[in-house]
Parts: structure tokens; C-alpha cells; sequence
């Protein structure tokens, strides 16, 4: 019997590194094919299992994805940047994700699941209106713009009947395997005096990657997701204020004391940002705290109906996990 294999694009990266994970944990290595950016660290994928099949590529340049997808039914698109120039955000995320997805359809892949981001509808109007499948996208700056993109070519692929697509978009990521700027985001916590924009009862969905992963397999194997976008996250979005005690909590802060700047700040820190984009340029500082007052929140009862998604996993918990993990891999938070 043929192995049915499964892609997954940035599979060393933060979410990739998770699925791997769960896949290994599914039984489903060997069968898995790991696409990684030549140059760019193999050793926490070859430690999750010695057989997976590892496969060196640039998702910028098309003729390194030749052959990738042969045999492939399922592809895991992961790959993307979030912070960087606009022109890199373009190339990567935009015709990255065109590039991967032409691959695909002309290997004969059955379905392609891919990862998008809440920067493609910005920021909610209110507390109240929450982000629902159906709003029209109002992508917020160039990253937003990238990933809206991708989208669009992404389900023009599934109405032209090349493939079967499913889009999720989930929010602002905790989980295991998590970069330096998470680990810059816990020690600012750790310190009792975090930086907050405004009063901090602006509202945030956050998607911890257990949930995001479970969300993936279920997309995957779903007949009724083809075509369809699902907006990924945890129950209920949290206030800014919750996060930040969540996390002082779990990192036994013992007092808590966040040095609040004002709303004015965060929008100088917007134009600012919109300035240096136009210049082509980026600052992550600056782009983070151009949103961190802002609404950016949810409604997953569509994943919940249809994909029968359901988020275990707390925000808590996840905190705890990724600060095991972190802690187990030398780092001091």
C-alpha cells in the first residue's frame, strides 16, 4: 500500500516544529515531509524523530519545489515571516505562498491547509464586534497586506477546482518551541514592570498551538472544510490586563506593577510605523506598539460548528508549557 505522505512548509519553525510534534505523537512518522529554508537550524526537528523526511527549499524560488510535493496528499503551509521589511514580507508570505501552492496543484496534492493571520482584517470596531468569518479584510500594514494576498490566491485556486483549500487565521500565538521575541515578551513580564498601552482592558484573542494544531489536523481531514476560512483561537478573547497577570501569575511575579503609557503613544508609534513601510524599512518595536491598545478579537463558533474545533488547552496551561520548555532549552526567564 502507498504511504500516504503529508508537507509541511516551515516545519522548523515555531508552529511547524509543533505539528511535527503531533503528528510524531499520531503515529504519523515516517510520512511526513519537513520543507525548510536551506541554512536554517535542523536540530529541534531531527531531535522530535530521526525519520522524517527533511527537504531543503526556498519558497521564493519555484524551481527548488520541483518534485517536493510528488506522492504528497496533504500540505501544511506554514511558512511565512511576521517581522521584516515590506519587500521581504511580499516575496515571502505573498508569491511565497503562490509559488507553494502552484507546486502543489501541478503535483497533484488533494489538499492544502494554510496558515494565515488576524492582520488581515486589523482591528475590530468595538469590544463587541468581533472578527467573524464573513467581514470583508481590511489588511493592517504591509504584513497584513502579505498574508491578505495569500488568501486571495489561495482561494482562487479552490474556485477554479485545482485543489482543495482550507484558510485558518489564528492570533497572537503561545506555545512550546517559541522564538527570542516571546522570550523578550516573558522577561519584560518577569520584571513587574511591563510596558502596557493605555488601560489595558482592549481585547485580545490568543491562540495556543495545541489548540492551532488540533484546529490543522481537523481541517485537514474535514470533507465540509474545502474551501472554506476559519478564524482560530481560544474560547474567549482576553483583556490586555489578563495576559499580562496570566503571565505574571505562571512566572510568580510577585508584584505587578505595568508602566502604562498613553493611547497617544501607541498611535505615534502607528505613524510612525506606516512612515518607515512607506520608506520600505520596518521596526518591530514600533509596528508591536502601534497595536498593542487596539481591539484584535474573534468569534470561533464556526471552527466550533463545522470543524468541531475545541480549544482544551488555557492560556494558563500553555504559559506554563512554553516556560518548561524554554527553561529545559537554557533559557533564563
Amino acid at each position: 500500500m502507498t504511504e500516504k505522505l503529508t508537507a509541511v512548509t516551515g516545519a522548523n519553525g515555531w508552529l511547524g516544529l509543533n505539528l511535527v510534534e503531533k503528528l510524531r505523537d499520531s503515529g504519523r512518522v515516517p510520512g511526513v515531509r519537513a520543507l525548510v529554508l536551506a541554512g536554517t537550524p535542523l536540530d529541534r526537528l531531527e531531535k522530535i524523530s530521526e525519520d522524517i523526511d527533511i527537504r531543503t527549499v526556498d519558497i521564493t524560488l519555484p524551481e527548488t519545489l520541483e518534485g517536493t510535493f510528488e506522492g504528497v496528499e496533504s500540505v501544511f503551509h506554514c511558512a511565512g515571516v511576521i517581522h521584516a521589511n515590506p519587500g521581504t514580507l511580499m516575496k515571502i508570505n505573498a508569491q511565497g505562498t503562490k509559488n507553494v501552492l502552484g507546486a502543489a496543484v501541478s503535483q497533484g496534492v488533494k489538499r492544502f491547509v494554510h496558515i494565515s493571520s488576524n492582520s488581515v482584517m486589523g482591528f475590530n470596531e468595538s469590544a463587541e464586534k468581533l472578527f467573524t468569518e464573513d467581514m470583508p479584510c481590511k489588511p493592517y500594514k504591509k504584513y497584513g497586506k502579505s498574508k491578505h494576498l495569500a488568501e486571495l490566491a489561495v482561494n482562487e485556486a479552490q474556485e477554479k477546482g485545482e485543489i482543495e483549500t482550507v484558510i485558518l487565521r489564528p492570533c497572537w500565538y503561545y506555545g512550546r518551541y517559541q522564538p527570542e521575541r516571546q522570550n523578550t515578551f516573558f522577561e519584560m513580564i518577569k520584571s513587574g514592570k511591563p510596558i502596557m498601552f493605555g488601560d489595558g482592558n482592549n481585547l485580545r484573542s490568543i491562540t495556543c498551538l495545541p489548540n492551532l494544531v488540533d484546529a490543522m489536523l481537523l481541517a485537514e481531514a474535514s470533507p465540509k472544510a474545502a474551501g472554506r476560512t476559519y478564524w482560530i483561537a481560544n474560547e474567549k478573547p482576553y483583556s490586555m490586563n489578563e495576559v499580562y497577570e496570566t503571565l505574571a501569575k505562571v512566572l510568580e511575579v510577585a508584584e505587578l506593577k505595568p508602566r502604562r503609557l498613553p493611547n497617544l503613544a501607541s498611535a505615534l508609534c502607528r505613524l510612525a510605523d506606516g512612515a518607515f513601510q512607506l520608506l520600505g524599512l520596518y521596526h518591530s518595536k514600533i509596528h508591536v506598539g502601534g497595536e498593542m491598545n487596539k481591539h484584535i478579537a474573534c468569534s470561533i463558533e464556526k471552527a466550533k460548528n463545522e470543524l468541531g474545533y475545541d480549544p482544551k488547552v488555557t492560556l494558563e496551561e500553555c504559559v506554563r508549557s512554553s516556560l518548561e520548555w524554554c527553561r529545559e532549552n537554557g533559557f533564563d526567564i
